[in-house]
């Protein structure tokens, strides 16, 4: 399967995915572990894809995104951003609301 296809099997097929630099238990970045720890503090159940285990993926889906960075957080199939922006919403409570309106659907 092509990439591109495997990166949109993968949001669709979640609710809430979290493209990182590492696992959550085992982050590779700082930024990676911030955007996962907020997801996990939000008290839903995400899925995580490592960047760093599937180069393809690192490398193509900045094209899928039109987004340079990682982490990328995407819930109902929609980019929401990375950790600054992941990390706004957390403080606001947007990304809470956001997440159990997504794993509640």
């Amino acid at each position: 399967m092509d990439v591109m296809e495997r990166i949109k099997q993968t949001i669709e097929g979640n609710r809430i995915v979290i493209f990182m630099k590492g696992t959550p238990q085992f982050p590779q970045c700082g930024f990676s572990m911030r955007a996962s720890q907020a997801l996990a503090a939000c008290g839903v159940e995400f899925a995580h894809v490592d960047v760093l285990a599937d180069p393809d993926v690192r490398q193509n889906l900045p094209r899928f995104s039109n987004w340079p960075t990682f982490p990328q957080v995407f819930i109902n199939g929609e980019l929401v951003g990375g950790c600054d922006i992941v990390m706004e919403m957390y403080q606001s409570g947007e990304l809470q609301r956001l997440a159990q309106a997504a794993a509640n659907a």
